[in-house]
This record gives C-alpha cells, sequence and structure tokens, in this order.
C-alpha cells in the first residue's frame, strides 16, 4: 500500500451520453510544448500524453498500460514522470488507485504539466517533486453531455459527485481545507512548483528535473505536433471530439490506426501539413 497510507480514490461507472477531453485552453498550451523523450529506465513510468486512449497515436496513458508496468516492476520502488494535459477523469482516477496501492515508494515528478487527470495522478506519489517553470493545474470535472434536458439535469448531479470525488484526493494529500480546494477548483488554478509545494500539492522545487525544452524540438514526430495543434485550435472553438476527428480525417490527417506495430512514417501517410497550418492559423484569426 502506499507509504502514505492515501485513501482510495472513488470510483464510478462510465456514464454513455459523456464525452471526456483535456481542458481546450491547457491542451493548447501543451501543444505548443515539445515532447519530452521516452524513459526507458528501470522502474520508470512515462505520462507524456493525454490521459485515457490517444487517437492519434493509438497510445494514451490507461490504467491498463500502468497496471502492466507496476506489474513488470513488482515490489520495488518506482518512479513516475509526467508531462500531460489531462484527459479521461475515469482513467486518472483508476492509475491513481492503482498507484497508491504500489507496496513500494512512489515518487512523481512534474517535468511539464500536470493538469486535470493527470493531477489526480500526481496525488499518487508519496513523493512529489516539480521542476523549474512547471505547472499544476486542478479544476472541476469538465466533459461533454449529449441529450435533452432530462439528460443534462442527470449530468449536472453526476458533476457533483465527481467534483466531490476529485476534492477528496486533494484533501487527502494536502491537507488543506475542503471549502480552499473547492475554490481552487472552481477557478481552474494553475500552480507554479513553489505554489504548489505550499499549498501540500507538490513536496519539492527540484531544480535538476530535466524539462523539455526548444531544443527538443528537433527529435520531435512533427506531424504528430502539427495535429495536436491543430486539434488544440478546434478545442479551443468549441468542436467536440468527435468533431474534430471528423474535420482532420477531411483534411488527411486521420487518426492514427489502432495497430501499435505500423511505423510513425505510415501514420502520417497522406497528411497535408501546410492545410494543417492553415487550420490552424484560420481558427487562430
Amino acid at each position: 500500500m502506499s507509504l502514505r497510507q492515501l485513501p482510495e480514490a472513488k470510483t464510478f461507472q462510465r456514464p454513455q451520453n459523456f464525452q471526456w477531453d483535456a481542458p481546450s485552453d491547457v491542451l493548447a498550451k501543451w501543444a505548443e510544448v515539445p515532447m519530452a523523450a521516452a524513459d526507458d529506465s528501470e522502474n520508470t513510468i512515462t505520462m507524456f500524453e493525454v490521459i485515457g486512449e490517444d487517437w492519434w497515436t493509438g497510445g494514451g496513458v490507461t490504467a491498463k498500460r500502468v497496471s502492466a508496468a507496476l506489474r513488470s516492476i513488482g515490489n520495488k520502488d518506482v518512479k513516475v514522470k509526467i508531462n500531460s494535459p489531462g484527459g479521461d477523469m475515469f482513467e486518472g482516477i483508476a492509475i491513481y488507485n492503482l498507484l497508491r496501492s504500489h507496496p513500494a515508494k512512489v515518487t512523481v515528478e512534474v517535468l511539464g504539466w500536470a493538469a486535470s487527470a493527470a493531477s489526480i495522478i500526481a496525488m499518487a506519489g508519496d513523493e512529489i517533486r516539480m521542476g523549474l517553470g512547471t505547472f499544476m493545474m486542478v479544476h472541476n470535472a469538465w466533459g461533454v453531455v449529449v441529450g435533452n434536458r432530462h439528460d443534462m439535469r442527470e449530468a449536472a448531479s453526476l458533476f457533483d459527485g465527481f467534483d466531490s470525488a476529485i476534492a477528496d484526493i486533494y484533501e487527502a494529500r494536502t491537507d488543506m481545507k475542503r471549502k480552499d480546494i473547492e475554490k481552487l477548483m472552481d477557478a481552474e488554478t494553475f500552480m507554479g512548483p513553489s505554489e504548489a509545494v505550499e499549498k501540500g500539492f507538490a513536496d519539492a522545487v527540484d531544480n535538476g528535473i530535466e524539462v523539455p525544452s526548444s531544443a527538443d524540438a528537433k527529435n520531435m514526430d512533427r506531424g504528430l505536433m502539427a495535429r495536436r495543434q491543430t486539434e488544440a485550435a478546434l478545442a479551443r472553438a468549441g468542436f467536440s471530439r468527435d468533431k474534430r476527428s471528423e474535420l482532420l480525417s477531411e483534411l488527411g490527417a486521420a487518426a492514427a490506426p489502432r495497430d501499435a506495430s505500423r511505423k510513425p512514417a505510415a501514420r502520417d501517410a497522406g497528411i497535408d501539413l501546410a492545410a494543417v497550418r492553415q487550420l490552424i492559423e484560420t481558427i487562430r484569426t
């Protein structure tokens, strides 16, 4: 169990008519940041993607993947490196519960963003360390609901429960007063390392954590970054995940195939990057 003896988070049945996503403003900022290289070090789990399944790569940070990684690591200390805009709350809570039940020490390092569902995961750390220039973001549950007025009323009630469960996690880790946590969530609060430590969302500011920089851009999958930037622009314009996928598919930037064995070059085939960039500029203006 967690060395801090953190409580198990309440889980929920996933509603059928809800659609979960990373917050559009955070997704836009995160999409502009170079992606850190994966860490193949022993006993390290990297979370450098959206939480939940990512249709661009066929990957994403999922409870299934984290569970497999923890089984491979066994009863040893584990390091979790995070740079994620968040995403699926249900996956975030499931991953939190997996990490909090790990029998050895869990150290969380924030390399860029630990936003939304990623901040929930971070709370499972026995020790949470943030690099300079990194951010932790907390907010109320966020998603899209499709249906009639009865569905909307039901959704509002369900979201109250989701927010309460998220606040439970923050309260257990930070020892802040409940009303103060709720204010932070209502305001969609971004915290730098020092503020996060002060409020109890992190334990230390670590100057030694290597944060992705502009120099890492040379090693990026430029097609993937262009698609993510386009998706972020569409999200900020109010388009749902399904509609964004449809529009990008029409541009030739279809979602990545589920077959993870295919090479990145194959996934990028047929993408008109000029059209993608033009769409970004059109939306921005």
